[in-house]
């Protein structure tokens, strides 16, 4: 039995590593990297995870450099929501209509300002100027919650302390990311995997709160544009066949462009598919095309 990188004994789930996923996965890269060759589109800028969870809880996957550390745009927002969510099922957070407000505008609407909201809450700090040195580690170590619970329950080779596009413009959000950005936050696709996976098969936190994180990653491909990102249409969406499901977690920077989804489709095929890439963020194209070769070769699949 072999697990992703991040991923220790103990976890919620176990996956199996398969030739026949590592076949798709590696015939697609190459693929797609033929036809982005005038952007000189390297394998070595895309990262992909995919856990084939049709068969229930023999859950199979591989990867594609799935453990490299990667600055993960939005898709952050996913490690947030699960976190809020132990927190309000353990009574350290308080369950409210404004807590769930801002979930849902942190991940349907992808709005900064409701996950800033959320950071604090979960971490007990807030932004502002420079803190003397003594409150400095007192404010780190608070922030450095949302990292203590995921590598208390193995996930490893990620950062999840920041508020994103707040990675340190001033004052203590500055002093903390570091004057060269050491600090950012940083995800595999291997992780965000593991993460979705829980979700979608009710094991993250409880089976109501997975299934209440699943709702709000709902997205409907074929339905009009309905949030900022365009969630639905400019990622893994336009790949997705007629009768298809899609619940995803996208983001992009001026550098990264990254897909975190879950698909069910016609004939029985479930499975996650993680794609981060960098240094080609104007072209959009390359994780719907990534993805549209996968998505047919997991079609034919028994």
């Amino acid at each position: 039995m072999l697990m992703l990188a991040g991923v220790t004994k103990g976890a919620e789930v176990e996956l199996t590593q398969s030739d026949q996923l590592a076949g798709i996965v590696d015939r697609n890269v190459r693929q797609t990297v033929a036809a982005f060759s005038q952007t000189r589109l390297k394998a070595e800028e895309i990262a992909v995870t995919l856990v084939d969870v049709k068969n229930g809880d023999a859950l199979k996957c591989t990867s594609h450099r799935g453990g490299e550390r990667i600055y993960p745009a939005s898709v952050i927002k996913l490690f947030y929501l699960e976190a809020a969510h132990r927190w309000m099922e353990e009574g350290k957070i308080q369950d409210t209509p404004e807590v769930r407000r801002a979930l849902r505008d942190m991940i349907v609407e992808s709005y900064n300002e409701a996950t800033h909201y959320i950071v604090d809450l979960l971490t007990g700090t807030t932004s502002g100027p420079e803190l003397p040195a003594n409150e400095m580690r007192e404010w780190e170590f608070k922030r450095n919650a949302i990292n203590r619970y995921f590598q208390s329950r193995g996930f490893t080779n990620i950062n999840a302390n920041q508020k994103p596009w707040c990675e340190g413009p001033y004052g203590r959000e500055r002093a903390f990311v570091g004057e060269k950005l050491t600090n950012r936050n940083a995800l595999t696709t291997d992780a965000t995997a593991r993460l979705l996976t829980e979700i979608a098969l009710g094991k993250a936190v409880s089976k109501k709160s997975s299934a209440e994180m699943l709702e709000l990653l709902a997205r409907d491909p074929f339905g009009p544009a309905k949030d900022p990102d365009d969630q639905s249409h400019g990622f893994t969406g336009p790949s997705v066949p007629q009768g298809g499901k899609l619940w995803s977690k996208a983001g992009w920077t001026s550098e990264t462009r990254h897909d975190a989804a879950y698909l069910e489709l016609p004939g029985g095929a479930k499975f996650v598919l993680v794609i981060f890439t960098v240094n080609h963020a104007n072209e959009r194209e390359i994780i719907s095309t990534l993805a549209r070769g996968i998505i047919s070769d997991m079609q034919k699949l028994p």
